[in-house]
């Protein structure tokens, strides 16, 4: 969701709900990962996804403690954790990369990737391994053909964030 979207469904000014995303980001409570783009003409460009580094204040605000097998929000609750706790393995260690998501205008997307030295290193998350496609999508592999993508499921994660 954009800032903007945000903003006409809270009813508050645009600017405001940048300056709430900024404290929030410098109070260490989410954090943003930008989309990747070589400048392909399909690829987003300047679009932001929202993460909390804490998914319990996530739960918190949008007031769901359920048990994860009642939960409707299970693979965006999968996907933040994974991502949250991969940044801060990073930044314990200092590995320096970029990291990024990756969507098309036509939806395409790879929740994350890592950057080192020019080589793309693209993960998906999938919390039900029997729907985890194991394979990258065609329209990136075109883009970025040396590229490597990993599916992290709930029985091969630990490696990707201890």
């Amino acid at each position: 969701m954009s800032t903007n979207e945000l903003s006409k469904l809270v009813g508050i000014d645009r600017g405001t709900i940048d300056r709430y995303i900024e404290l929030l980001e410098k109070s260490y409570v989410i954090f943003r990962l930008p989309s990747f783009s070589r400048n392909q003409r399909n690829e987003l460009k300047k679009s932001k996804k929202i993460y909390f580094f804490d998914t319990g204040i996530r739960n918190a605000i949008i007031s769901n403690f359920s048990p994860i097998n009642l939960r409707n929000d299970v693979g965006a609750l999968w996907e933040n954790f994974l991502i949250a706790e991969r940044i801060k393995k990073l930044n314990l260690s200092e590995s320096m990369c970029g990291q990024y998501f990756w969507r098309t205008t036509t939806q395409v997307e790879i929740d994350y990737i890592e950057e080192y030295d020019g080589v793309l290193n693209a993960f998906e998350f999938k919390w039900n391994p029997l729907k985890s496609r194991n394979k990258i999508p065609s329209s990136f592999s075109e883009a970025y053909p040396k590229s490597t993508f990993t599916t992290i499921t709930p029985q091969n994660f630990e490696d990707f964030v201890l």
